[in-house]
């Protein structure tokens, strides 16, 4: 080990619209919720992260809390940087003030534009990096989960997230054809908040939203081991008081449906336009579900319907991204061809 390394610091970063996490010597030692609470004041930063996250949707006039990831991409250049930093420092707590230069490699999704991969790239290189590497999520997922994406072989990545869902169809160290959407589990959380509303005429947060749908989440109205009833408490629109209603998972599937539908769409064109020998290997292969939408009661089995085909999720489909990104950081010399 040179000198060189004694100062240069890898970190992998798989940087989500609804979670960050960063792999440092082969551990996952930053899991936290892509958001930032800055002081409307001073414009300094409060909290981030998990801390930040219990502040969403409870804060003064003072307090606002930030989502800097919109869609899979960077939509607040100022909040990105400071998130990166302040996870970041996450990993040098405790080492007093010797802060080693970084070598970083971020996932990013397949659809993104040049501008947005450059607003990546800036903000990493404001929060420390002297090298970025980008590297594509469904890449990353594939290798997170253990293929040998080397192989003349064609497997089919659907990378779930929070702001997008990413379908790629890999062989040879490349992507052949990929869909990119942006409907992902931000998606299910607002379909679950308008439901709510609509049907028991009770207004909920996002927060409260995705507590629902981890725990009664469904895309399938019958499932054979079924969630119990959840449940939740949010304001009632006509009186004003807040209330306490249960929701059955039969309803959660049933206003999830449209946003799966959509999905179910984008994995059927893409299949349309994998090359013929590509579709006989996926045929024995089977589909891949990674990213924590896969974690959705009864998806792979809907998928599985629609497509005829095998439908396998992956083990730890919420870190299988980070993995991949730390898989190829750890051998950054054979996995070259696969950064940007």
């Amino acid at each position: 080990m040179g000198l060189f390394n004694f100062f240069t610091q890898e970190i992998a970063i798989d940087l989500g619209t609804a979670n960050t996490l960063i792999i440092h010597n082969d551990k996952v030692v930053v899991d936290e919720p892509s958001i930032v609470a800055f002081d409307r004041t001073t414009n300094k930063v409060i909290a981030i992260g998990r801390q930040a996250m219990q502040m969403e949707g409870k804060t003064h006039d003072n307090i606002r809390t930030m989502r800097p990831l919109k869609d899979g991409v960077i939509a607040d250049f100022n909040a990105a940087e400071h998130m990166i930093r302040g996870m970041i420092k996450m990993i040098n707590q405790g080492k007093g003030w010797f802060f080693p230069s970084l070598r970083m490699v971020i996932c990013i999704p397949s659809g993104i534009t040049e501008v947005e991969k450059r607003a990546v790239r800036d903000s990493a290189e404001i929060a420390g990096a002297k090298e970025v590497y980008l590297i594509h999520e469904p890449m990353a997922a594939a290798v997170g989960i253990g293929i040998d994406v080397e192989e003349p072989m064609g497997n089919m990545i659907i990378d779930i997230g929070g702001g997008t869902t990413e379908i790629a169809v890999i062989a040879l160290s490349g992507i052949v054809c990929d869909q990119s959407i942006r409907v992902a589990g931000d998606n299910f959380d607002s379909d679950i908040v308008q439901y709510i509303r609509r049907q028991h005429n009770i207004m909920i947060g996002d927060r409260t939203a995705e507590k629902i749908k981890i725990e009664v989440g469904a895309a399938l109205p019958e499932l054979s081991d079924p969630p119990a009833d959840f449940a939740v408490q949010g304001r009632d629109l006509m009186t004003g008081v807040p209330k306490q209603i249960m929701v059955s998972y039969t309803e959660i599937a049933h206003c999830l449906d449209k946003s799966i539908s959509k999905i179910e769409e984008a994995i059927l064109k893409a299949l349309e336009i994998t090359p013929p020998e590509l579709s006989a290997d996926i045929y024995q292969t089977g589909i891949y579900l990674t990213g924590g939408g896969a974690l959705l009661r009864g998806l792979d089995r809907r998928i599985s319907a629609k497509t005829k085909l095998p439908v396998h999720v992956a083990e730890d489909p919420l870190r299988a991204v980070v993995r991949g990104t730390g898989t190829a950081l750890k051998n950054i010399g054979n996995f070259k061809f696969l950064m940007q």
